[in-house]
């Protein structure tokens, strides 16, 4: 998938990524997209397009349990997040929802924001100005409930088969 870089700093907060005062309205996912990384750049919900990733300092997603972060940027059509560390909690939340996220010190450093960047996730690769980057590989069991689309889609998948 092509898309283009979105960069942003260190520390990047739940309540940055999907602002507290959203937490308790009842919204759809596509609701949410709209409210992504407001505070910080008020233009990224309304630019933002399918296939754009998201590069990240240190701690990316540190703050709250709010599953809304990672919900609003898939959503909104970000691929995948890569940065140089993630709160634990962002990270799992992410991998829930079918967002993927890959720590990469040396990848967040080398890309730029607005490159156009392609990626290919069953090949492990980032292409990027003419370069390409192996991703860190991710466990067998996470790249699956990715491709289901997440932790519900997987888990209903796999109590399917079950019952067969």
């Amino acid at each position: 998938m092509k898309g283009k870089v979105w960069k942003y700093g260190d520390n990047i907060n739940t309540d940055v990524i999907f602002p507290g005062k959203y937490t308790y309205s009842p919204q759809t996912p596509e609701e949410m997209a709209q409210h992504a990384l407001e505070d910080l750049d008020p233009n990224f919900a309304s630019k933002v397009r399918q296939g754009d990733i998201i590069v990240g300092g240190k701690n990316f997603g540190c703050g709250s349990s709010r599953e809304q972060a990672a919900i609003c940027l898939k959503a909104a059509g970000v691929q995948a997040v890569i940065a140089k560390s993630f709160a634990r909690i962002f990270f799992r939340n992410a991998i829930n929802q079918g967002l993927l996220v890959f720590v990469d010190e040396d990848l967040v450093d080398h890309l730029s924001q607005g490159e156009e960047v392609e990626l290919d996730f069953e090949k492990g690769v980032l292409e990027s100005r003419g370069a390409r980057f192996r991703l860190p590989a991710l466990p067998e069991m996470v790249v699956e409930i990715i491709r289901a689309g997440g932790l519900i889609p997987y888990t209903k998948k796999k109590l399917s088969r079950q019952k067969k």
